[in-house]
């Protein structure tokens, strides 16, 4: 793990890359996930993340297990909190290994557990008034 953080400032992709980088790394593979307008065909104004005191724990153990499971060089992963408006980066995860497909599926797990067991949560508001409470990430 080179990289792990939930942070209330805004993301950055180059600094991700950067602190997967290695000379033995043939392969990385970043994934940026942004606000988009739109929720199951409703129109989203904007929403706001927030975690549990133990995310970067858990967030850790989740590192850990991607790393154990697949051979990667490095493994990175950042999430906001806060108020986020539409475009904004939420969450950049990134995988490297000595070849493409290891760095693509670690990356690929790595994003799909953290959305599943890092206790983060999403409160998004629409333009017809409503707003709703997403589960973790």
């Amino acid at each position: 793990m080179r990289l792990l953080g939930v942070r209330e400032t805004p993301l950055s992709i180059d600094e991700v890359f950067a602190a997967v980088s290695a000379p033995g790394a043939g392969g990385i593979a970043v994934f940026a996930g942004t606000v988009r307008d739109n929720d199951h065909a409703r129109a989203v104004t904007g929403l706001s993340y927030s975690a549990h005191p133990t995310v970067e724990q858990q967030l850790r153990a989740v590192m850990e297990k991607v790393a154990a499971d697949h051979p990667v060089i490095g493994l990175a992963a950042v999430h906001r909190v806060g108020d986020l408006r539409i475009g904004d980066i939420a969450v950049i995860v990134a995988a490297s290994s000595a070849h493409r497909a290891e760095a693509f599926a670690a990356g690929r797990r790595l994003i799909d557990d953290l959305k599943a067991q890092v206790p983060i949560w999403k409160h998004q508001t629409f333009a017809d008034g409503g707003d709703e409470w997403v589960g973790a990430c």
